[in-house]
């Protein structure tokens, strides 16, 4: 018999309508999940913003107050989706209220933040997901089961990178994002966290990392209003400094003996969410590009020299794709990635243990996100505990 759960989103800002998004198109996708998803309430301080969501999605109710959702009875389940800063607090008290929480990464301003969160997750006995979606597509969950397996050999080297071009324009308005009382990280926080993710989840822990960072636009203009997901102009308007990196570089070294390189920016121009890998080992080597979600570039045999590749369409048989496409090579969308985190987010729910990304890979993530930053600091290579 399928259960009514109560959920709620806190933030409504892009994020928070592709959360609500996934909750109303899960059992769509996913019929026999034993837990109906309710939407119960949304809560935003910005005036409006509540209740146009409610009035479009279906909201029950609406709130300016987060804390009016951590009491609330009839919400079993929250979706962390506002600002970096208020990761930290709004999950601590959610947790310790009851509440189930998916929460997007990089979960606070450290990994400090993520281990309360974490802890909070684990004393309470609620069940807590992470927002690392790339790792939901069917060809990467696809290339890690050929590298677990072996069909590429043992991995000696591989390349990661996240570039945009969100901030490129210099009239990008100041918003929470690059202020590090805020927003913490830049494109640390923002890209590289899902590329760390990526990386470990393909390839294992890292024991150590040396990094390099800049900040390319060093000012902006503030806003004058409230902004969304970060891409608001604002030209002429009061101009402030950059805090945080727009750009990072890494060199990585995983307790495979592996080696990586990781790069990641947001001022990428002519760059429109390039997110990839490639992974190369012994006997072959694994390609992805999120542009071409799909598609899974794969070179594997015995040749070594002038060995070819070729392309895998992913297909009903890899990972999560058949519950949205009969057959391969029709599309999906970074949508359909988060849909796939909502199912497996109410999944854990149903069945009392973790199902995908936790809070002990947010834990990971942010650990190797500060390493960076001692790093490009310092100038020296760091551990990553």
């Amino acid at each position: 018999m399928v259960r009514t759960l109560g959920v709620a989103v806190v933030g409504f800002g892009w994020m928070g309508r592709v959360h609500t998004q996934a909750y109303a198109r899960v059992l769509h996708h996913f019929p026999h999940l034993a837990v109906r998803p309710e939407l119960v309430t949304v809560a935003e301080e910005v005036p409006g913003r509540a209740e146009e969501a409610a009035a479009q999605f279906g909201f029950a109710g609406t709130a300016r107050d987060w804390r009016d959702v951590a009491a609330d009875p009839c919400v079993h389940a929250v979706s962390i989706t506002a600002p970096n800063f208020l990761h930290r607090e709004i999950g601590v008290a959610m947790a310790e209220a009851g509440k189930h929480i998916w929460i997007e990464k990089p979960v606070g301003l450290t990994a400090e933040d993520a281990r309360a969160v974490a802890d909070a997750v684990a004393k309470a006995g609620v069940q807590g997901a992470v927002g690392f979606n790339y790792r939901n597509a069917p060809a990467v969950e696809t290339a890690r089961d050929m590298i677990a397996a072996g069909q590429i050999g043992a991995v000696t080297h591989a390349r990661i990178r996240l570039f945009s071009d969100y901030a490129a324009h210099p009239e990008g308005a100041l918003t929470w994002r690059y202020e590090r009382e805020r927003g913490g990280s830049g494109v640390l926080g923002d890209l590289a966290s899902h590329g760390v993710d990526l990386a470990r989840f393909l390839l294992g822990d890292i024991e150590a990392l040396t990094a390099d960072s800049a900040v390319f636009v060093p000012e902006r203009a503030r806003p004058t209003g409230a902004t969304a997901a970060g891409h608001t102009r604002a030209a002429g308007g009061e101009m402030g400094p950059v805090e945080n990196e727009d750009y990072v570089s890494c060199l990585l070294r995983f307790t495979s003996g592996a080696r990586g390189v990781l790069e990641a920016c947001r001022v990428s121009v002519g760059e429109q969410n390039n997110y990839g890998f490639e992974i190369h080992g012994t006997k072959g080597a694994v390609f992805w590009d999120f542009r071409r979600m799909g598609e899974l570039g794969v070179s594997r045999g015995t040749s070594y020299q002038d060995q070819p590749v070729s392309t895998l369409y992913v297909g009903p048989g890899h990972g999560e794709y058949g519950a949205f496409q009969p057959g391969a090579a029709n599309s999906m969308g970074y949508d359909d990635l988060k849909v796939i985190e909502a199912h497996r987010f109410l999944r854990s729910i149903v069945e009392g243990k973790p199902c995908g990304a936790t809070l002990a890979d947010a834990v990971h993530s942010a650990a190797a996100l500060d390493a960076m930053t001692r790093s490009a600091e310092r100038g020296t290579w760091e551990s990553v505990a």
